[in-house]
């Protein structure tokens, strides 16, 4: 996936309907829970409050500083389509990276930078319906997929076209219309903010160790670069499956958490610049059968001479660098892949099904995202500072509502 979320240096289809008649629009339902017990499954209570407008946070492409924020007329969804109350929103490396300018990927040369709200994960309420066949009613609680579109198997282009936070309006916002297959249930044991979590990073991760098909688990190694979001939901993710684990930091203090999180290795990469080296040790030189490969240019060819032979390394990110420093000689990567008869495999999120499938892991073993702090709707721009300045470990959220 090319949205950088696991980070290797601890740093993923809205339509603005003005409806005829938009005055009748008086009333939404809102649902309110005990948010004491996280797994409280009695029924929910509801209120109603008036309301035609949506507070949002819309981005120029060019720079956090330049966030800003406005009102638009409240949406109202059509035949196949709901509208979501907006709980709480998690952040990505790749939203930065769009506030900033710099996610271009699949532009077409000379694309203007257009105005779009941000952030593709959420958790939220349905509060409207749009036809008496939708699969949702008013009071579920949903979480949004990043490519709206992308329903099973192999991404494809015109996926990509309807991501959420670029192209597409993103959820940055209080209320957002999506289209019913948009959607995948919430976990009902978890709070909105840990549910927020789930679409880029624990989809993610959930792709990068079986993506290529259900993994033997069990005396299997999987290796985590960096405390970012993927990385820890990876962490949990092998650990539930009875993965061994080995994790990578620059922070003796993340590495603890790490531990804590039941890490079973860890590795000061600042320490011991050679990490490759480690790992080979701590595995009896077989290496590792699963990489989450965040860092890029800095950590790719690390990570080619610590796979196993007949390794997996999902490639996720590049914060270490997206290009090869000039002049420097190394084996082509063709080799490198061929002497231990490696995958090299790109991870841009995943589908609904296998979403829904990572959903049903998650509750197996009720595993809780890692959410290292909470930040307020008004505060969307610090949210994003601090998680460009890569302080955190796990997740940073914003609460909407």
């Amino acid at each position: 996936m090319m949205h950088g979320n696991g980070a290797w240096n601890d740093r993923e289809l809205h339509k603005p309907i003005v409806p005829p008649g938009l005055g009748f629009i008086t009333c939404i339902t809102s649902l309110h829970r005990d948010k004491k017990k996280p797994n409280d499954t009695t029924t929910a209570t509801y209120s109603t409050m008036a309301t035609n407008q949506v507070t949002r946070w819309v981005t120029n492409q060019d720079g956090i500083e330049n966030l800003t924020k406005e009102t638009i007329p409240m949406p109202t969804p059509a035949k196949g389509e709901v509208l979501v109350k907006i709980s709480a929103v998690s952040l990505n490396y790749r939203d930065t990276e769009v506030v900033n300018g710099l996610y271009n990927y699949y532009d077409k040369p000379g694309t203007p930078k257009k105005p779009l709200v941000p952030v593709s994960d959420m958790c939220g309420t349905v509060v409207s319906v749009g036809d008496d066949n939708s699969p949702w009613k008013v009071g579920d609680r949903v979480v949004s997929t990043f490519l709206q579109s992308h329903l099973t198997g192999q991404v494809y282009p015109e996926h990509l076209a309807t991501g959420l936070g670029k192209p597409l309006d993103g959820c940055l916002q209080g209320y957002r219309v999506f289209e019913n297959e948009g959607l995948v249930r919430a976990p009902e044991y978890l709070t909105d903010e840990e549910a927020s979590c789930l679409p880029i990073a624990g989809v993610t991760a959930w792709m990068a160790i079986h993506g290529m098909g259900v993994r033997k688990g069990e005396g299997e190694t999987v290796l985590l670069q960096g405390t970012g979001g993927v990385s820890v939901a990876g962490l949990q993710i092998a650990r539930a499956g009875g993965m061994k684990t080995i994790i990578t930091s620059s922070s003796d203090e993340k590495l603890e958490k790490a531990k804590a999180l039941g890490a079973d290795y860890v590795i000061n990469y600042r320490t011991s610049p050679d990490w490759e080296k480690e790992v080979m040790k701590i595995t009896g030189d077989k290496g590792v059968d699963v990489i989450l490969e965040t860092g890029g240019a800095g950590t790719l060819y690390k990570s080619l001479d610590c796979v196993a032979f007949g390794g997996l390394i999902s490639c996720i990110g590049y914060v270490s660098g997206r290009e090869d420093k000039a002049g420097e000689a190394r084996v082509n990567l063709n080799l490198l892949a061929l002497r231990r008869t490696v995958t090299l495999k790109g991870i841009i999120n995943g589908p609904r099904d296998r979403f829904e499938e990572m959903c049903q892991f998650y509750e197996k073993h009720q595993i809780r995202p890692v959410v290292d702090r909470v930040f307020g709707f008004e505060e969307a721009a610090e949210a994003m500072k601090y998680l460009a300045g890569g302080a955190h470990f796990g997740k940073v959220v914003v609460r909407v509502e």
